[in-house]
């Protein structure tokens, strides 16, 4: 009997996108074939409690009984590639042969969970430490695609302590740049958390004062006028692959939290209806930024296309994207001939094959004197 995988699943996490990782983590619980995976549910509560049980995912969605549940966590070790119960380091040590996270946002997206996983010395699914960095930072990721001559929409950043005591003359300043309307953003938040799109200078001021409560650095990025949301999703490490694209139609002026995950009316149409030269520039473009940013495993791309001309926007690359039951990233893959058990499957392999590739080079060097004696 081939022995089965012990695959951490990570959900929850001290992030404005709590909620929407839990249900990405139940989706792909149920998904993952039991005759290949052992399930290890890794629950972290609002407070940065790590729990697992078979009742973690239950207890985090009830919100009662956290308290009462043992802890167990991952420590900075790479020979012991275990959960460790927080009752003794020797007792209860289980082991965890790959690890899916799917803490959507901060201390979870942002490379904080990536970091200690490397430190662990377990495989995971999904970017790295530095593209996942750059993939929830929106200034950071833009800087490094604006270099990279990605076509964008125009955008403009500032802190909030220069916001503090200066809003009239920073809102005159992002008037000069910008037209309304315009999006305002934190720069390291997920799932429209914390978005508003301003209309005129009293909601660009409303605007600012919400992102300020997610972040201390502001984007605001120029809205394009007349468009469509094309989303893109990519599999792969060195030589990724892209899906057909699709196009949300949200039920919203935007594609806010409420429009994606609560009001249950936005559409998403698989796949888009675009001529075959935009589908195909999409993809490419897809797959460039992708590598840009040094992506593994999974990223789902987001696009403006405006709608008489085709021309196309990057808006941004998300690199934990929702695997909820309508979630465009497994939805695109199921159009484009993987299933989500299958996709599940491909991207276990690929952090394994990506772990494998790394364990492979030199961590030491043996200088030619013992000078630091």
């Amino acid at each position: 009997m081939t022995k089965k995988i012990r695959a951490g699943v990570i959900f929850g996490g001290r992030s404005g996108e709590h909620e929407v990782s839990l249900v990405s983590a139940t989706s792909v619980m149920q998904a993952l074939d039991p005759e290949k995976y052992e399930v290890i549910p890794i629950g972290i509560t609002h407070e940065g409690r790590w729990l697992s049980s078979g009742r973690a995912l239950h207890l985090l969605k009830e919100k009662s009984g956290l308290d009462r549940e043992p802890e167990r966590f991952l420590v900075p070790e790479p020979n012991r590639q275990a959960l460790i119960s927080a009752s003794g380091m020797a007792d209860g040590a289980q082991p965890i042969d790959v690890v899916i996270p799917l803490v959507h946002g901060t201390y979870g997206e942002d490379g904080t969970l990536q970091g200690l996983l490397e430190l662990a010395n377990i495989p995971y699914v999904g970017a790295g430490v530095l593209a996942s960095a750059l993939g929830m930072d929106k200034i950071a990721q833009k800087e490094i695609l604006q270099q990279a001559k990605f076509p964008l929409p125009k955008y403009t950043y500032f802190l909030a302590s220069e916001w503090l005591g200066n809003e009239k003359r920073l809102m005159t300043k992002v008037e000069r740049s910008l037209k309304y309307p315009m999006f305002v953003k934190p720069a390291n938040t997920g799932s429209s958390v914390g978005i508003t799109k301003a209309h005129n200078r009293v909601e660009l001021c409303s605007a600012v004062e919400l992102a300020m409560r997610y972040d201390r650095r502001i984007l605001v990025e120029q809205g394009v006028k007349n468009v469509r949301e094309i989303e893109c999703s990519v599999l792969g490490n060195d030589d990724p692959i892209a899906s057909v694209p699709g196009e949300v139609v949200p039920s919203n002026e935007f594609y806010d939290y409420e429009a994606k995950y609560v009001d249950g009316k936005s559409a998403a149409i698989i796949p888009a209806r675009l001529p075959k030269r935009v589908a195909e520039e999409v993809r490419r473009l897809a797959i460039r930024a992708f590598r840009a940013i040094d992506c593994s495993g999974m990223a789902r791309a987001d696009f403006f296309v405006t709608k008489r001309t085709n021309r196309i926007y990057l808006n941004e690359l998300n690199t934990i994207p929702g695997f909820t039951a309508i979630s465009m990233y497994p939805k695109l893959w199921e159009a484009t001939g993987v299933p989500f058990r299958e996709l599940l499957d491909r991207l276990i392999s690929l952090a394994m094959e990506r772990h494998r590739e790394k364990n492979t080079l030199k961590r030491t060097y043996e200088p030619p004197r013992e000078w630091y004696r």
